[in-house]
């Protein structure tokens, strides 16, 4: 295995949100673990003398903007009345199922626990977030089709 395709790999499992990948090939051993303090540990193990690589490489998860470009944030106290929904994972946000549906919350509707909000995919798998509070959307947060981080808030919701 080619350094620029370890390198793909390890770019892919940090966007990818899982927690642990391993790969095994007759020849290289790859364990790629990423633990909660958000760095990469990655091992590497060759049974073909051949290859030249290092074991353990850190490296740090590649930053990403987590802030939509339009969006302003509410004031202070605004805030503080207001409840955020938050994404669950790192993947791409979408406020509908398909591009010709229409979005599955939109400002002022009024949600309840168990209500579909978006879908964040994540390798492909497309992921259905559910609200856990009662309430009404007051913000989207978040523009349909771009990525989202893990804890990035998606949502503005009055719970009263």
């Amino acid at each position: 295995m080619k350094l620029n395709e370890i390198q793909d790999l390890i770019k892919f499992v940090a966007k990818s949100g899982v927690s642990e990948v391993e790969l095994e090939t007759k020849d290289v051993k790859i364990v790629i673990k990423t633990p909660a303090g958000k760095k990469e540990q990655i091992y590497v193990q060759t049974s073909a003398p051949a290859q030249q690589m290092s074991a353990p490489v850190q490296q740090s998860a590649p930053a990403a903007d987590t802030k939509a470009p339009d969006v302003k944030a509410p004031a202070a106290n605004d805030d503080a009345k207001y409840v955020t929904i938050k994404s669950p994972m790192i993947g791409t946000f979408y406020r509908s199922s398909s591009p010709d549906k229409p979005a599955f919350v939109s400002v002022g509707d009024e949600i309840s626990e168990g209500k579909p909000v978006c879908i964040i995919e994540a390798m492909k798998l497309f992921n259905e977030i559910e609200s856990d509070i009662k309430g009404k959307i007051v913000k989207v947060l978040v523009n349909d089709a771009t990525p989202v981080e893990y804890d990035q808030p998606l949502f503005l919701v009055d719970p009263s």
